[in-house]
């Protein structure tokens, strides 16, 4: 499902405009981000959580060469599965 697609949905599914359903979605987006970069975990109970993750600087291995390289420390996400949508797909 792509952005446009999950905003069609939304608005179907809730009686909104298109555009009601774009601005909720970027504002769920911006306000999980913030949050993740604040270093706060999102905590949806029936869906999952968004955790921030510190990666340590260390070396990798380009494939193609198999090279090191020295990769810089980083930040990401992570997503971990609420019981209900396991549930759900299962």
């Amino acid at each position: 499902m792509t952005k446009a697609e999950l905003i069609d949905d939304i608005a179907r599914r809730s009686n909104l405009s298109r555009a009601q359903s774009k601005l909720a979605v970027e504002a769920f987006v911006a306000s999980v981000t913030a949050s993740l970069k604040k270093g706060e975990e999102v905590r949806l109970v029936w869906f999952g959580s968004f955790t921030p993750v510190a990666r340590a600087a260390g070396l990798a291995r380009n494939p193609r060469t198999g090279a090191q390289v020295k990769r810089a420390a980083s930040k990401t996400a992570r997503f971990r599965i609420g019981e209900a949508l396991k549930s759900a797909l299962n």
